[in-house]
């Protein structure tokens, strides 16, 4: 009954609903893009979340970051995030990592999961989860926001084998970047 109003949708039907929960997806970065990600994720039955982000919940994020309270005020975002998505459904498993990804821990924690959903904030992990999805074979998928203008790509997917790099090449370039107005 939990999944009856996805169910019911051709594009789903049972077999989805079944391929939903054997999924296993990471979210590496759990603020105004993981956030909604994270619980919709949740919500739709996605069997195994993992969420790694190495910040803490902060006053200013509660007005995006809709996984979080005030009572969380300075706690790590990645557990938190594991609390409420768990508190949300029962029938999944959410693992925390709050910890940043780098060279050190990325691929043992992307080797666990199908697909790795981007929401972080910076270069240099955006460009390290690239690099490890393409060296894995998995799916990534890509956001990011900047005032009221997004972006979305799903890279390394079936037969199409592009990646990040081929959007932007150069991360030094791209950190050279002036911010947006």
């Amino acid at each position: 009954m939990r999944y009856d109003r996805q169910i019911i949708l051709p594009e789903i039907g049972e077999e989805g609903q079944r391929k939903l929960q054997k999924a296993k997806v990471l979210i590496v970065g759990v603020g105004g893009l993981g956030s909604p990600i994270a619980l919709y994720l949740a919500g739709a039955g996605v069997g195994y979340i993992g969420l790694a982000d190495d910040d803490v919940v902060g006053i200013s994020n509660l007005q995006r970051q809709v996984l979080y309270s005030e009572k969380e005020l300075g706690k790590p975002k990645a557990v938190c995030a594991a609390e409420r998505l768990s508190a949300l459904n029962s029938e999944i498993k959410v693992a925390h990592y709050p910890t940043r990804l780098t060279e050190n821990n990325a691929r043992d924690i992307i080797r666990e999961y199908d697909m790795v959903v981007d929401g972080c904030d910076n270069f240099t992990t955006r460009y390290l989860i690239n690099d490890i999805c393409i060296e894995q074979g998995k799916p990534y998928i890509y956001g990011a926001i900047c005032g009221f203008e997004g972006q979305v790509s799903v890279f390394n997917y079936g037969s199409r084998k592009k990646s990040y790099r081929d959007l932007y090449p150069d991360e030094e370039e791209m950190k050279r970047m002036p911010p947006p107005p």
